[in-house]
């Protein structure tokens, strides 16, 4: 949907102003044929918005990103996609066998596991 800006708004004081002190005649041309060709309703578009960007802040650098990125290179990015995600996994059920044996409760295993999670991105893990 798109709103309706009206420009006739200048017809009144400041086109009087221009007609009063200048005559009939704008620049050799009559003012109501300038006033005829000037659209009396601009159409503005819906704004754009951004999309949202997914992704690790800190893709390429680290420590370990280099190594990764060769990796996936190699091996290619849906089978490196999928032993990332085993490799996770694998991560997150170590951190929960280890909140069990020392009786931490969910709230401390989430936090464990989002610093899991920022350590890797730091390191270039996730890159």
């Amino acid at each position: 949907m798109a709103a309706a800006v009206c420009a006739t708004g200048f017809k009144g004081g400041l086109s009087s102003s221009f007609h009063g002190s200048w005559g009939k005649s704008v620049g050799g041309e009559d003012y109501p044929m300038l006033a005829k060709t000037v659209p009396s309703h601009v159409r503005v578009g819906k704004p754009v918005r951004l999309q949202p960007m997914m992704g690790n802040i800190n893709e390429g650098k680290g420590l370990f990103a280099p190594l990764v990125i060769v990796a996936r290179n190699i091996i290619g990015k849906k089978r490196f996609n999928q032993f990332r995600g085993k490799a996770i996994s694998l991560h997150s059920q170590v951190i929960n066998e280890f909140c069990k044996q020392i009786g931490a409760d969910s709230k401390q295993r989430q936090g464990l596991i989002r610093l899991a999670k920022k350590n890797g991105e730091k390191l270039g893990f996730l890159a």
